[in-house]
């Protein structure tokens, strides 16, 4: 009896190793946009003194750049209504889509994300979020791990938000996906990841984004003394993360240690 318990135990163990092989799904490839600082559907506004690291482009229903110079872009090209920006363009729709179906791992609608801390997951807003102080985000070892914020409305940060991680070294797999609008307000904000407009991005005076990018679908980005990308660790990827990432499945992740998510209520 005690033989015939093990064997019908046995089938149930040896499928553990191949859950666990399955789970991780390709997540939110940014292709050509990856390369991007900055991308507007219409028009790129800047005042003051900006910094990017990557390309700087505009295509849609505008080809307008004003400021660069004395803005200055680094490691990268100005592509204005040119073939490169739209094919970028055509990425970013592709890799917003992707970024707003992902099925979500945590609901954090009407809660304020200063002084959560977070590991890698999908979470959700039905509609605006905020960042008041500072956001922390926990990739448990994992310097590839994929952070998706699903935002149903406009995305908002207070002046002196942060974005940290607990190792220290940034991760550029973080995207922003925003149905309407994100303003990051200066005076201190310090932002990390890709954020990916439906419509607008604003940063106002001395905001940055450290490792991510400013990827706006329809509207304009508008910059006032902002440092945007460069500031990846080693090995992350590039100014805007590009390429494809993977998060775990809701089903699966039990199966990749008890600590592997923090999903909040």
């Amino acid at each position: 009896m005690k033989s015939r318990a093990i064997r019908l135990l046995s089938p149930s163990f040896s499928l553990l190793p191949l859950l666990g092989l399955n789970a991780y799904a390709t997540s939110v490839n940014l292709g050509t946009a990856g390369n991007y600082a900055v991308l507007a559907g219409s028009t790129v506004t800047y005042t003051g003194s900006s910094v990017l690291t990557g390309d700087l482009g505009v295509s849609g229903q505008g080809t307008a750049v004003t400021g660069f110079p004395p803005g200055m872009v680094t490691g990268g090209t100005i592509n204005a209504g040119n073939a490169a920006a739209q094919t970028a363009e055509s990425d970013l729709t592709t890799a917003y889509n992707t970024a707003a179906g992902l099925t979500r791992t945590g609901t954090l609608t009407g809660q304020n994300l200063g002084g959560m801390t977070l590991t890698p997951g999908v979470y959700f807003f039905a509609s605006s979020a905020q960042l008041t102080g500072a956001l922390t985000l926990n990739p448990l070892g994992n310097p590839n791990a994929v952070f998706v914020f699903q935002i149903g409305s406009t995305l908002t940060t207070a002046s002196a938000s942060s974005v940290i991680f607990t190792n220290s070294l940034s991760d550029s797999n973080v995207y922003w996906q925003v149905g309407s609008s994100a303003t990051l307000v200066g005076t201190g904000t310090t932002f990390e990841g890709n954020i990916l407009a439906l419509t607008s991005i604003t940063l106002t005076t001395g905001a940055t984004i450290g490792c991510g990018s400013a990827l706006a679908s329809n509207g304009a980005v508008t910059l006032d003394s902002n440092v945007i990308g460069g500031g990846c660790s080693s090995g992350s990827g590039g100014s805007g993360g590009g390429g494809t990432t993977t998060v775990p499945e809701p089903g699966t992740v039990g199966l990749l240690g008890r600590d592997a998510h923090f999903w909040p209520a």
